[in-house]
């Protein structure tokens, strides 16, 4: 076990709260140098408020320890407990675990198959909301092509945990992203459930130009998110409900690769984290009909050098993003700290770090980033999950061939 001290700097430890303001407001603030000290790729762009970019680095003081919880996997993409506190973990190249009393399952039977390729695989899942009555798991993934192109999609089945080897029954698909495009990056990934029962499935836009251009257009779900009722119907109240040739299922707009994605515990809206190209990782509240600008706006620079489409940062009817890191931290998934266990994380906002590698710790101010920590910088992986257990510990996936689910825990 390994034990990782966060004691430095001038932050005191946060008194219990029960929401991101009075976390933010109980911390000392240390209103030095930004966190980032990176120089950004995008030279000569401001941010659109004081604060957008760059927060000044806050430390909970919080002494804890990590350690393996569950090896043996690889690629591990997507977690999520159990009512009975066990654990659920996809891998990429196409498997589905179940973690039990130090124990993990062979592959659970039934799975859809999949398209492992690059970005590609088994991805987020989601537990429903009624699973002790229902036991149905979703599951996000890319479907092996057809005619050289093909698309993400999301299914649901009943998990079998009857003592025998596990399984998913009655597997049915019951959404999938369009068009179906020859590429293999950029599926988005993620399946959060909103409180009333919806679901929120966060998309991304393929990567390649025509899909980029998808990201604006209202013919299909490239570079959306998309809310679905469990069976895959369209809720009634989504906001391009009944506009000729828009599918009803669009609940955003404007999205160039979303990773990571979780409900705010006292507003209930979801709040996501978006990959840039070269700098503009996003942080963004997603609300109905909104345009959130990909391609047209964006932070940061191409890949290859030069300005992103017409090389501007902020246009009207367009949504300015909470947060964004330049250079990028290549977001995976996140959570909001809910428990009590660790009084001085309530209310903060972790984000895990594919590039450069650490765990993300964002106090919020309402709807503002006021201050970030860098947690797990030893560990040394990618990380690609992050959730928080029954225990109100910390479970980390790593992003390995011999990949690792973490837990980090207060000593």
């Amino acid at each position: 076990m390994k034990s990782l001290m966060l004691a430095a700097g001038a932050a005191a430890v946060l008194a219990a709260c029960n929401a991101d303001r009075s976390a933010a407001q109980s911390e000392t603030r240390t209103r030095g140098a930004p966190v980032e000290t990176g120089a950004a790729n995008g030279k000569g762009q401001q941010p659109a408020f004081a604060g957008q970019t760059r927060a000044p680095e806050i430390k909970a003081n919080v002494t804890y320890d990590v350690s393996d919880y569950v090896t043996g996997i690889s690629k591990p993409w997507g977690l999520a407990f159990l009512p009975d506190g066990s654990l659920l973990i996809t891998e990429k190249p196409g498997r589905l675990r179940h973690f039990k009393d130090g124990v993990l399952s062979p592959p659970v039977a039934g799975v859809p198959a999949v398209d492992a390729r690059d970005q590609g695989g088994l991805l987020g899942l989601a537990i429903d909301p009624d699973y002790a009555r229902n036991g149905l798991v979703y599951l996000f993934y890319a479907e092996p092509p057809k005619g050289g192109k093909n698309n993400a999609a999301v299914a649901r089945g009943r998990l079998a945990l009857d003592g025998g080897a596990p399984r998913l029954e009655g597997v049915e698909v019951i959404w999938r992203q369009t068009p179906a495009l020859a590429s293999t990056k950029h599926y988005g990934g993620r399946l959060v459930f909103a409180r009333d029962g919806t679901l929120f499935i966060t998309g991304g836009e393929r990567s390649i130009t025509e899909g980029r251009m998808q990201a604006q257009r209202m013919d299909g779900t490239l570079g959306k998110v998309v809310r679905i009722n469990a069976d895959g119907s369209v809720p009634k109240d989504n906001p391009f409900v009944g506009k000729t040739g828009v599918p009803g299922e669009i609940y955003s707009i404007g999205h160039r690769n979303i990773l990571g994605a979780a409900l705010h515990p006292q507003t209930g809206e979801l709040w996501e984290v978006e990959h840039g190209t070269r700098g503009g990782d996003e942080l963004n509240i997603v609300r109905a009909g909104k345009d959130y600008g990909w391609p047209t706006i964006a932070y940061g620079i191409e890949y290859a050098g030069g300005a992103i489409t017409g090389g501007i940062t902020q246009q009207a009817g367009m949504e300015q993003p909470v947060y964004y890191w330049d250079p990028v931290i290549a977001p995976g998934g996140m959570a909001f700290y809910t428990s009590d266990t660790v009084p001085a994380w309530t209310g903060s906002l972790f984000v895990a770090g594919l590039a450069p590698k650490y765990l993300a710790r964002l106090t919020l101010d309402g709807e503002r980033v006021v201050g970030e920590e860098r947690l797990l910088t030893e560990v040394g992986e990618r990380l690609r999950d992050v959730v928080v257990g029954p225990d109100g510990a910390l479970y980390v996936a790593t992003d390995n061939d011999k990949g690792r689910v973490l837990r980090v825990a207060p000593k």
